[in-house]
């Protein structure tokens, strides 16, 4: 499997490692939950160096990337990002993306790890007829998520939520990004592979708790943050997934357009909390508490650490919020009420 650039820094740590995506990755240090509450009172960091970086640049960028993606990122400027999709021509999500614009004619596009290969090949058969150059870039990627996140990077007041800017960080040269997966204030620093283990350092000396996948997917399963293989798949479109906030369906032809626009779904994403101590997990069918009809399925559930109960992202009929819900646990009923998304939210 692949290693980051961070896998020895990980090791004299104690890191537990998982296989994610073809790469060899810290799964957790010590306690997940301990982890999990670091990131949502001081600070985690996280290496996210798995993650795909794929850089597209040329005078045609912004025009080919309003036909690849379902966003309209002519319309971003430079120096800020934008949350948006990569849809088959079906409509289905291929994977879901943060772009940055770093200059009028560069943009980073930031995939997750196993779909990287997949975007790469896609944006490259797209391309056709567009001057662009679509090119994977070989860096590292770390991030400080949390309260502290601030005080730990330094204060930069001249980057905003989804912006991104050149800076300096432990003396080393990074992109720094006011972006992040866990509901959190933070950053995501881009630095060459050779300066990961020095910014790693720096940023654990300051306060920082080195925090794996583990605890980033309870993190991420609070804020109601999407999940490709969970909540996004080939067989979700971003209206399924209550995302047709980000699809531009009026920029003109872009990929999966035609089937977007006549799309109408009949199933909705929503929030569950589970009344009782057991949790849903994904591929428990969720039915009616007093029928038995089944009317859905988990994609995602966990204890929530922060709440204190089970919580879960589900995909089930529409408009079913007056309905007595329950999970098949194993066999046994357990009750659910839908509520609000995200479950959690960080003071302001």
């Amino acid at each position: 499997m692949r290693r980051t650039a961070l896998f020895d820094v990980h090791q004299r740590l104690g890191a537990t490692f998982t296989g994610f995506a073809g790469w060899e990755m810290p799964l957790r240090y010590g306690s997940d939950v301990g982890e999990h509450h670091a990131v949502r009172q001081s600070a985690g960091l996280f290496d996210l160096g798995h993650m795909g970086q794929i850089a597209v640049g040329g005078p045609d960028a912004a025009a080919f990337l309003d036909y690849a993606l379902v966003g309209r990122l002519s319309a971003v400027k430079p120096g800020r990002a934008k949350y948006t999709m990569l849809c088959h021509t079906t409509g289905g999500v291929l994977d879901d993306l943060v772009v940055y614009r770093l200059t009028d004619q560069e943009f980073l596009v930031v995939a997750n790890a196993a779909n990287a290969p997949v975007v790469r090949a896609m944006l490259g058969e797209h391309s056709g007829g567009f001057a662009v150059t679509v090119e994977v870039v070989d860096r590292a990627l770390i991030a400080v998520q949390g309260p502290d996140a601030v005080k730990i990077v330094g204060e930069h007041p001249d980057l905003k939520y989804y912006a991104i800017k050149p800076a300096e960080v432990a003396g080393r040269d990074v992109l720094l990004a006011r972006t992040g997966y866990t509901g959190e204030d933070g950053f995501e620093i881009y630095c060459g592979n050779q300066d990961a283990p020095a910014i790693w350092a720096f940023l654990q000396d300051k306060g920082a708790q080195p925090a794996g996948l583990a605890c980033r997917d309870t993190l991420r399963l609070e804020a109601g943050m999407p999940l490709y293989g969970h909540e996004l798949s080939i067989h979700t479109t971003p209206f399924d997934a209550g995302l047709g906030r980000i699809v531009a369906l009026d920029k003109g032809d872009f990929v999966g357009g035609e089937a977007l626009r006549a799309c109408t779904p009949t199933r909705e994403l929503v929030g569950l909390r589970a009344t009782g101590r057991r949790s849903p997990r994904a591929g428990y069918v969720v039915v009616d508490a007093d029928t038995g009809e089944t009317l859905g399925e988990v994609t995602s559930g966990a204890p929530s650490p922060t709440l204190g109960h089970p919580i879960a992202l589900a995909y089930v009929t529409k408009n079913l919020d007056s309905r007595h819900l329950a999970v098949d646990v194993r066999g046994k009923r357990e009750a659910v009420e839908i509520v609000p998304l995200p479950f959690y939210q960080r003071p302001r």
